[in-house]
């Protein structure tokens, strides 16, 4: 598959903090970079909890690091993991992706088998839940 050069920064934004994870309960250690729409690169990895429910995706973590430096935009967004496979973001995941852009790029890595994943928010959650803002 033929990245950009935008896409393939993104994904080594991701593997560089790849090792940054707290995974002891899974195992699966997943990092996130995300492209907002200032140009500017935000990362986050999965931080587990020994109760699960407490547990932060990589995703959410990147996209609080992305609020938090006053970004609300996201263009791209790419994943990193150890696993096999390349990972799509979990539903909860989907839903925070999707209060923060229209329809960004999801582009899914899997360090140990070098597969690549690319698909568009809108493919894989099609109706996100939306309220209308006043």
């Amino acid at each position: 598959m033929e990245l950009s050069e935008e896409t393939n920064k993104l994904l080594s934004e991701a593997v560089k903090v790849l090792k940054n994870s707290y995974a002891p309960y899974s195992n699966i250690h997943v990092a996130s970079a995300i492209l907002s729409d200032g140009g500017r690169i935000y990362v986050g990895v999965n931080v587990e909890n020994s109760s699960y429910g407490l547990t932060i995706c990589a995703e959410r973590s990147a996209v609080s690091a992305m609020i938090s430096g006053g970004g609300r935009n996201i263009v791209a967004i790419a994943i990193a993991t150890d696993y096999p496979e390349p990972l799509m973001p979990c539903g909860a995941c989907r839903q925070v992706i999707a209060e923060f852009s229209e329809n960004p790029l999801i582009v899914s890595y899997s360090t140990s088998t070098g597969k690549i994943y690319a698909v568009r928010l809108s493919d894989i959650f099609p109706r996100p839940f939306k309220l209308m803002k006043q």
